[in-house]
């Protein structure tokens, strides 16, 4: 699944409820940040533990990356990616929340376009897509400015 939307619509709290009710019905679910995955592969990777760090983010029945695009991404992080996406295509459900359009991912994964689309080819091959539209709920109470004033 893939939750698209601007800052403050719910891809968070919408990505945790769909972990939280898997949980409930038995699955095994790891939530964590594009750049948390990123920062732990590459930490392991410095100290020998490439497999098995890998292998936490492809054992769980479902993975929930949360913010994807909010950092760039440079070509290790972008490969660790690629292959945790890679190894869990087919075999086990991955929420993806962005708020970037598919267009411009290739942007997030350092400007690697053919990398970008193999990825994109596996997370959409079964995907369910959800785009959610709105003004941001944190902003909700705030008034609008009067353009006079302001």
């Amino acid at each position: 699944m893939y939750v698209s939307a601007s800052v403050g619509l719910g891809k968070t709290h919408l990505s945790i409820a769909l972990g939280h009710t898997a949980c409930l019905r038995g699955h095994s679910v790891l939530f964590a940040t594009a750049v948390d995955i990123i920062n732990s592969v590459n930490a392991a990777q410095a100290h020998g533990g490439l497999k098995r760090e890998l292998r936490r983010y492809v054992k769980p029945r479902i993975l929930i990356v949360d913010e994807l695009g909010y950092l760039p991404v440079d070509k290790q992080g972008a490969d660790a990616l690629f292959q945790i996406i890679g190894q869990r295509y087919e075999k086990g459900p991955t929420i993806i929340s962005s708020n970037r359009a598919f267009k411009h991912w290739a942007e997030i994964f350092n400007h690697d376009s053919t990398l970008t689309s193999a990825l994109l080819d596996r997370l959409l091959h079964h995907a369910e897509t959800v785009v959610i539209a709105g003004k941001s709920y944190r902003m909700k109470d705030q008034a609008d400015p009067d353009p006079a004033t302001a």
